[in-house]
């Protein structure tokens, strides 16, 4: 498994992601969402696997104006030039994606 955690250090669901792979000594990357952003590659693969809507995060005050873009690529534009609008933790493993704490889903990939 190639698994990468995509978070913000002081977001809880991230810290909760970042145990579950520790508690099964399970190697993952790190990588802080909010220095480093995404690339759109990377994002465009997440947004294939979970779908645009679940990696807004709703809890943003900026939520609405996302919303309100007319295009699917307009809103990936302002995820990517925004990266603090992303729904937390995102975990991936090749071309499988999570986002959001999702236990079930990371067992089956062992």
């Amino acid at each position: 498994m190639n698994i990468q955690i995509y978070g913000k250090n002081k977001c809880f669901d991230t810290k909760k992601a970042e145990r579950w792979f520790k508690e099964r000594r399970i190697k993952y990357q790190f990588v802080d969402i909010i220095k480093f952003g995404m690339g759109r590659r990377e994002l465009e693969t997440v947004k294939s696997a979970v779908g645009l809507d679940a990696l807004i995060d709703e809890n943003d005050v900026d939520y609405p104006m996302v919303c309100y873009l007319a295009s699917n690529e307009a809103k990936l534009e302002k995820l990517l030039e925004n990266p603090w609008l992303i729904r937390t933790p995102i975990v991936r493993n090749g071309r499988q994606a999570t986002v959001g704490y999702a236990p079930d889903i990371w067992k089956t990939w062992e």
